[in-house]
């Protein structure tokens, strides 16, 4: 990478690591920049996953008030997320990279559409929360299916996860996004565990990605409660589109 691309690439992992501890959909942001300075999609998602870790654990970190007396919801849902994380990347690394290019532009409308409901979705969600504490067999089903996509492709997963606990637990928006941070945390940390001895790593823009994002967790999570959402969802939107175009000529 020249020294312009490697600027590039740490600014993604600044903003890809705030909207990630926020509102999640961050990869939405440091997946299109790696493609756009050559690397192909496979690499681009299995660097993603490594490099906005960090992020996670800076997101998780800052949203900790928010965590106090959630450990055995946690360790419920956490466990779905792991083994969740670790069929999604088992699956990247089985199938075919033409088969992740095809289906990736998919998944990115998919998770732009997400986030583009994602607030008429939470109003609704407000007044369907019928399990109090875990959310019960068909969440942790849920939560397991978003750490399979998440393994897989991570966009929007954050989204998807705090829809479902939103539809099955009753408590606080804020608690919640805590909860989801953390989940999101555990599908990355298993893919990229995965990753990391078994798959193509781009290292460079990994560790440039790491650093921003390690930066961009915190800001996130001090951003996360007064964050203007209506440009941050068009933003996100515009930058995954963008995306698809790049896939399609690789």
């Amino acid at each position: 990478m020249t020294g312009l691309e490697s600027m590039a690439v740490f600014a993604a992992g600044i903003v890809a690591g705030t909207v990630n501890a926020a509102v999640g959909s961050g990869t939405l942001i440091a997946f299109p920049v790696l493609l756009a300075v050559g690397y192909p999609p496979v690499t681009a998602n299995v660097t993603c996953t490594l490099g906005l870790v960090s992020g996670a654990f800076s997101g998780a970190y800052g949203y900790r008030r928010e965590l106090a007396g959630q450990r055995s919801r946690l360790i419920r849902l956490g466990a779905a997320s792991v083994l969740g994380g670790v069929t999604g990347g088992v699956l990247l690394l089985l199938l075919p990279a033409e088969a992740f290019a095809a289906v990736v532009p998919a998944l990115i409308v998919l998770a732009g559409a997400l986030v583009l409901v994602q607030p008429k979705l939470a109003a609704r969600l407000a007044h369907r929360r019928r399990i109090a504490v875990h959310g019960g067999v068909l969440l942790w089903l849920g939560i397991y299916g978003v750490g399979v996509y998440g393994g897989y492709f991570g966009a929007a997963q954050g989204v998807l996860a705090i829809a479902l606990m939103g539809l099955a637990l009753d408590d606080d928006l804020q608690r919640l996004n805590a909860a989801r941070n953390v989940l999101s945390l555990l599908v990355n940390l298993v893919a990229a565990s995965l990753f990391l001895v078994i798959a193509d790593v781009a290292w460079l823009p990994s560790v440039l990605l790491a650093a921003g994002s390690l930066l961009g967790g915190v800001l996130g999570a001090r951003l996360g409660r007064r964050l203007p959402p209506m440009v941050l969802r068009g933003f996100l939107v515009a930058v995954g589109l963008a995306a698809i175009p790049l896939l399609v000529l690789d």
